[in-house]
């Protein structure tokens, strides 16, 4: 399995960000391979991230430096881009 790197970036009081970290943590374990980070989009790092990704919501979730989604998630296209990353 291919390393993959999940950069999630969080807004305070965000419904959806709650949603995909408690989803995320749900199917977690499944996924050894994968080094997730949460991040404040108030943060300068997440500031920053947001600009270069073109964050225009939160949850910005961000797989291997490429944009998965932003303002929210759809759980059968994350974990088939997880599949397709780790092969």
């Amino acid at each position: 399995m291919k390393t993959i790197t999940l950069e999630v970036l969080t807004a305070p009081h965000c419904v959806h960000c709650r949603e995909f970290l408690e989803f995320w943590k749900t199917i977690a374990r499944e996924w050894p391979n994968v080094t997730q980070r949460e991040i404040e989009i108030l943060t300068p790092e997440g500031q920053a991230l947001s600009l270069t990704h073109h964050v225009f919501a939160a949850p910005g979730i961000i797989m291997n430096d490429t944009l998965l989604s932003s303002g929210g998630f759809n759980k059968e296209k994350f974990i088939e881009k997880l599949e397709a990353l780790s092969l």
